[in-house]
This record gives C-alpha cells, structure tokens and sequence, in this order.
C-alpha cells in the first residue's frame, strides 16, 4: 500500500490505480452475449429484425417470438374496464345527471401539460353533449398549485353548481370542506400519491387509492379522465358494445391523452404504451386543428403535406415545452385555448403566442441553470450532500423545476429548488419549490418525513412540489439529507446509466436505427435504447451552439459517424483528438432538408480502460512522489521522464503565455499535454505537474487550481524583470531527489 512504512518497495508498474467518481455503465448483455443468446436469434430470425433489437425486445421481457410480436403491437381492447377504479361509476352518474340538470359544472385543473390536456378533453365532451361547463385552471403565480378558497369563492358567486378536479385535488381535504360549506359539490379525480386522508366528495377517482382494485396504477391525470369518458360513454349508450364505446372516445381525444401521459414522464408500460401509440398515430395522420397548428408552428419549414414523424421524444422535448410554457411565464388558459380551438386561423395565433412565450421561458431557464450550477460548484458542501436544496428570491417559481431536472441529471442526486417570491408574500418569507428525485429515493416520502416542516407538498416519486416558510429552510435541508442519506446507505450516490448492449461497427446503420422506432412509444418503463461501443477512436472534437454542445467524429475499423454530446462543452469532456474512448449513446437518424443521416447522440464519454490506466496511473505516481511515498522505484528512464530540464520549463512557459494573449486562461493537465503533442513536445502528465507547482512557487506565473477532482487551473501573467533561478525551487529540489535517490 502506498505510504505503508513496513510494506515492500513498489515500482511504478505495481502503483493501484485510485478510482474517480463518475456514472457507473449497466450494460445488460456484451455482442457476444447477443450473438450467444438463442432467444434472440429466433426473435431476429422469426420477426425478420436485427439481433440488438430481438436483444431490446428480451431486455423489455419477451421470452419468445410471439411476445415479441405481442409487444410491438397495441390494441385498444386491452384497455382495462373503467369501472374497475373505485367510485368510477359513481362519478359517471353524477356528472351526466348534473348535465342532464342543466347544473353549473366547472372542471378545476392544474396548469401543467397533464393538467391542461385534462381540463381540454373533458370541457370538449361535456360541452359536445350539452353541458353547461366551464374551466377554472390558478394562476401559478398568484395562488399557486391546488384549490384556494378564494377561487373557490369566486366560482361558488359565479354560480357553480359541480366542481371536477382533473389532475389535482387528492390532497385538498381542507378545501373540500369548504365546497361542502359553500353548497357546491365535488368530484375529485387524480393520479398524484395519496395522504392518509382522502377529500370528502361525491366521488374520489384516484388508481393510486390504497383500496381502488383497478390493475394499473400508473395512469397521468388525463389518463384518469380518459377512464372517466370512457365510463360516462358506456352508460350514455349502452346498446353499443363496450368495446365501441371505448373506441369512440380513443378515436376522439387519444391524441391529448397521449400528450399529458409523456409530458407527466409516466411509466410507458401497460395501458399508457397502448394509450401513447394510438395517440401518435392520430397526431402523425389526422392531427385535430389545434395540434396541427403547434406541429406547424415548431416546423415552420416543413410543407403542408409533408408527413411528419411524431414519437414521444418529439412530444416530451418539441410540443410539451411549448404547452407547459403558458402556465409558467403566462397564464395556462393560453394553451387550454389552443386545444380547444377548431378555427385554423386562431388556432395558428395561439401556437405562434405559445412559442414566443417558449422562448422566453429558454431565456430565463438558462439563466437559472447558469446561477444553480455556479453556486453548486462554489460550496464544496454540496458534494457531500445526498440532495441539493437551493433558495433564490430572483428565481421564476414557473421555471425552477426544469432547472431542477437538469441539476439532477448532471450531478445524478436528488434537487430541491425553492423560490422566495417578494412580490407575492411581505418579504418573501413563503417559498415554492419543486423537487426532482432519482431512483432510490421516493421524493413524496421523503417529503413527508419533514411534513411538519413544509405549509404543504405533494407529487410523484420522482417529481414534487411544495411550500414552506423562510425560517424552516435551514432545518428542511438538514432533516431531508438525513432522510436521503438512509435512502442511499446501500450504495454509492453515483448515477447508473443502463445500456441495452454493446454494439459493434457493423450494427450501426439505418436499418438497424429504423428498426428503434417500431418500440416506440419510448419513456419510463420503456426508455430509449442506450448503447455502447467500446474502444473507439476520437478522430475530431468541436464546440457547437455558442459551445454549449459538442459535435464530434468517431471512427472504429470501416465506421466513420458524427456524434452530438447535448450540454456539454468540450472543456467539460477534458477529450482530444487521438484519444481511445468508450462511449454511451442513442441510435438516431437525423433528417435536414429532406436529406436523412445515421448520428450518435452520446449520453456519457470515457477513456477506454487501457487509456483510463495509463492516465490514473500517472496520477497516482505523482501523489506518491510527492507525499514521499516509502519503497517507491523507479528506473532511471522512468526518472528522466519525470524531472523536467530549463527547456521543458519554457516550452511550457511560452504556451501559456501565448493562450494567455489569445483570451484563454484555464486549461486541464490533460488539455496542457495535449496542447503540447499538438504543437510536437510530448510530456508525461507528472512532469506537467511539477512545472506547474514550480511556476507557482517561484511566483513566475500566476496558478490557481479551480477544479480539483479534474486537475484544472486558471492561469495570470506575472511580470517578471530577470529570468528564474530554477535551482530556488524546493519543489524541484525534493523531485530530482526522490527521482535520483539510491533505492534499497
């Protein structure tokens, strides 16, 4: 062991090599397990595909060729019986004999995609059946999630008779009893995790009910609504069939149902796969006005009677954005608006509003991400921390869960924005926030552990919101870290990437990418096929979007294919051209100007293991000389590589100084050494470390370390008047004796 007095001496080869932290690769089967796997050769061979994708199909839990012929089909009598789900079938009643009485109804909804589509396609039955019916979605700003008695108020004066809650409403017990009091009533449909007390109403549709006996409990809020039409359908025309009853209302509204499941990110598994697939093929054929609109208004380029290809990734990065837009920068009933209207020329308006809206909402998202990010990497406490909770007064409550997406994405834990709003509350003592989790930590619970902490919470496992007071923030992050950190004793908080297969070069082309597309509709449960290919080489590496993204050129035998790396800057990846990578990615054919292309879109990069040795090896040799480590030999070769001359000090020198002048000042120890091969001076990464420390010592240049985990420096020009006595340095002295000293 390095250090260990009494230890036998070790040479350089013999040093272990220390282990960074970073995303941990579950590939689920090597090309040589594909290739070995008898279920996935008759799979490939039965159905006529390719064999990753009969391994996809396994992977996804098909045992044979009919299940997996099973899996890629989706029909609508598959759909489980609505009156499965507890009080289902009362609240059918109650609504179509509120109609049918010509009573005041007003559907009271949320402000996110789920929520607006679920207000959308439940005003759009009522009203083609006669209803009187209105819609009631809070401000975000103004009132914020759920019911408030003051709109309550307002609606109960407007003469509302029947309130229904679409996504939302689970929690609102308090609220309930102020309808009750106000002489309305109630009907509360949801999807969101229950509290141990229910609202008091005619009927509470929930699947996640612990006594609601339906199967399937992982239905969106306009999910839950779709169930509901389909039960009030049912016992509107009971000479038809059960079956077309249901494809009647499928026929209608599966479109929007589509939309609010991917946009709520639900498990695409059982009846949201069937419910998704039918909604893209009806978007992809037959848009309704309002949908052809967006479509038009996000591809202004694409001819009217171009075809377009609609998946769930178009739908949660393209459409959802555009709709969810609204209820964080605007009002929500903007989008509301645009999904109810049937006149082309309005329609277009408001999808050409909800995209300016959009971008504004870009502009300040990016903003927030470039604050969080930058005080994440400023407070060191933050990496020991199992969540990262943040507080702002100047942050758009609107926004802070997509920024929260995006920090626990990039730093794989659970994140906790909250904004203080002076504007709202007397000095902005109440805080909104919203939370996004990982797996192994379910946010709601771990929200109720500090329940009496927070004015109110709620949510999905992996995604919440709450409220709470300026005083309790500090006692909030201690007590959910603890809570977190039980959560996480098991293992290791580092993020897991799961990879299907591994591919080879051969695998990698349009036919096998085309094939991607036959599982869609992707999202949780059914996530977007990730892949590997090992030992590849970086031929070119550019910085694109400002240097937001990077694109690169990867080649392997006969294979030569671009790659995008999105939100990632090519000082980030600490890669050069040359270097031997792994990498981990999606299959995609990018389509420009009608031209379509094969390109990666990488998720992680890596040295290659023989790389990533050679690398960490070089790292811990110069720990080791410089903590003196006992028994440590090296050659004499080895030794003359390591101890620099007054030639390799200016050499280096003078390539600092000219990316000095050139506006660049902050560089890696790999970038160094690789700025160096460019320019024909190869030096080793420990003699690069010891030109630095002695620059430093001797005050010839400025260096500051900023980045410890990735050996990153920032770099000043010092005026110096005489040339640098080298012979000063102790630095260099303590080297050139370990590097020399006679070894037992």
């Amino acid at each position: 062991m390095i250090g260990e007095k009494n230890g036998p001496p070790l040479r350089c080869e013999e040093i272990k090599m220390s282990a960074k932290k970073k995303a941990i690769w579950n590939i689920k089967a090597t090309r040589r397990a594909v290739e070995e796997n008898a279920a996935a050769r008759e799979i490939a061979g039965k159905l006529g595909l390719c064999l990753p994708t009969a391994q996809l199909l396994i992977n996804r839990g098909c045992k044979d060729a009919d299940d997996a012929a099973n899996f890629l089909e989706n029909k609508t009598d598959r759909l489980y019986d609505p009156f499965l789900m507890k009080d289902m079938r009362t609240a059918a009643q109650q609504i179509l004999r509120a109609a049918e009485e010509g009573k005041k109804i007003v559907i009271y909804g949320d402000y996110d995609v789920d929520g607006v589509t679920s207000v959308s396609v439940l005003y759009m039955y009522l009203s083609e059946m006669g209803a009187d019916v209105d819609y009631y979605i809070p401000s975000r700003f103004r009132e914020g999630y759920g019911m408030s008695e003051a709109s309550l108020r307002q609606l109960q004066e407007n003469g509302c008779d029947l309130i229904i809650t679409v996504d939302t409403g689970i929690t609102a017990v308090d609220e309930a009893e102020v309808i009750q009091n106000l002489g309305m009533e109630l009907i509360v449909t949801d999807h969101h995790e229950c509290h141990s007390t229910v609202p008091a109403a005619l009927a509470v549709v929930n699947p996640r009910q612990p006594d609601c006996p339906y199967p399937f409990k992982e239905l969106a809020g306009v999910g839950v609504v779709f169930k509901l039409l389909c039960a009030m359908e049912i016992l509107r025309y009971p000479d038809r069939t059960v079956l077309e009853n249901v494809r009647c209302v499928c026929d209608k509204y599966m479109d929007l149902v589509a939309v609010g499941t991917v946009a709520d990110v639900m498990p695409l598994q059982d009846e949201n796969r069937l419910i998704v697939s039918r909604g893209l093929h009806m978007m992809e054929n037959s848009p309704r006005v309002s949908v052809a609109a967006l479509l038009d208004a996000v591809s202004p380029d694409a001819g009217p009677c171009q075809k377009r290809k609609i998946t769930s990734g178009f739908i949660g990065y393209t459409l959802a954005p555009r709709l969810n837009a609204a209820g964080r920068i605007r009002s929500a009933s903007i989008a509301v608006e645009l999904l109810l209207s049937k006149e082309p020329s309005r329609a277009q308006a408001l999808a050409e509003e909800l995209c300016r809206i959009n971008q504004e909402r870009q502009l300040e998202e990016n903003k927030i991400t470039e604050e969080a990010f930058a005080r994440i990497e400023e407070d060191a406490d933050y990496a020991f921390e199992p969540v990262i909770v943040l507080a702002d007064e100047r942050w758009n409550h609107g926004i802070i869960g997509i920024v929260a997406s995006r920090i626990a994405e990039k730093y794989g834990k659970p994140c906790i924005l909250i904004s203080f709003d002076h504007g709202e509350t007397e000095g902005g003592e109440i805080g909104k926030g919203s939370g996004r989790s990982i797996k192994g930590m379910n946010l709601v619970d771990a929200l109720a552990h500090c329940a009496d902490l927070l004015i109110k919470y709620g949510g999905h496992e992996l995604a919440a919101g709450l409220t709470i007071q300026r005083e309790m923030l500090p006692l909030f992050r201690r007590r959910i870290n603890d809570y977190a950190r039980g959560c996480f004793a098991e293992r290791e908080l580092v993020q897991v990437l799961e990879a299907e297969c591994e591919l080879i070069p051969s695998d990698v082309h349009m036919t096998q990418a085309a094939e991607l597309y036959r599982l869609e509709p992707f999202g949780v449960s059914n996530p977007v096929p990730l892949f590997v290919m090992q030992s590849v080489r970086l031929a070119a590496l550019s910085g694109v979007g400002g240097g937001k993204h990077v694109k690169m050129t990867l080649s392997k035998d006969a294979l030569v294919i671009t790659a995008m790396f999105f939100r990632r800057t090519p000082e980030e990846l600490d890669l050069y051209e040359g270097d031997c990578v792994d990498v981990l990615f999606q299959l995609n054919i990018n389509e420009y100007q009608n031209v379509k292309s094969l390109q990666l879109i990488v998720k992680d990069i890596r040295l290659c293991d023989e790389s990533a040795q050679v690398y960490e090896k070089e790292c811990t040799l110069y720990r080791a000389i410089r903590d003196g480590a006992p028994g440590l030999r090296l050659s004499p070769e080895e030794a003359a590589s390591i101890v620099p001359s007054r030639e390799d000090f200016g050499v280096l020198y003078q390539l600092i100084r000219r990316e000095l002048r050139m506006g660049q000042d902050t560089f890696s120890v790999r970038a160094l050494c690789n700025l160096l091969h460019s320019g024909g001076r190869t030096m080793r990464y420990v003699k690069v470390k010891y030109i630095l420390r002695v620059f430093q010592e001797l005050n010839i240049l400025g260096v500051e370390k900023i980045e410890k985990a990735r050996d990153i420096y920032r770099f000043r020009y010092i005026y110096v008047k005489t040339k640098a006595d080298l012979n000063k340095s102790s630095v260099l002295k303590k080297l050139r004796a370990v590097c020399t000293a006679e070894k037992a």
